[in-house]
């Protein structure tokens, strides 16, 4: 048994719970308001979720955040999240290492951006 390789499955089995359940705070919130998004999450535009306002970007595990500033979800997402999740190994409150994506179509996804070995990410 590899114990390094255990750490790594045991964060990114973390990573998998906290991009599901970011995109049901997501999906609920939209529910509420009658097909709204929460503010500030604009089409075909990748955000790192955070409270950062200064350089969000990050291109790794899938994302490719460029936004310049991370999107702050907090207040939207309150009623359906204690807290926004940090990644097990590097997230801050301020860069949470998850990003969030609209398309064009309505289709939101979640993605891990430090997950290890693997891409980690989730749509609805």
């Amino acid at each position: 048994l590899d114990p390094a390789k255990r750490f790594m499955d045991s964060r990114n089995a973390r990573r998998v719970s906290d991009v599901e359940t970011i995109l049901n705070a997501v999906h609920q919130y939209v529910i509420d308001n009658k097909g709204d998004f929460p503010s500030g999450l604009t089409e075909d535009t990748e955000f790192m979720l955070g409270t950062y306002g200064a350089s969000c970007d990050y291109y790794n595990g899938g994302c490719n955040v460029e936004t310049g500033a991370c999107l702050d979800l907090r207040e939207d997402l309150a009623k359906y999240l204690k807290t926004i999740p940090l990644d097990p190994q590097i997230g801050i409150e301020e860069e949470t290492y998850y990003s969030i994506f609209r398309d064009s179509e309505g289709i939101v996804t979640v993605r891990a951006c430090a997950a290890e070995e693997m891409e980690i990410s989730t749509s609805r």
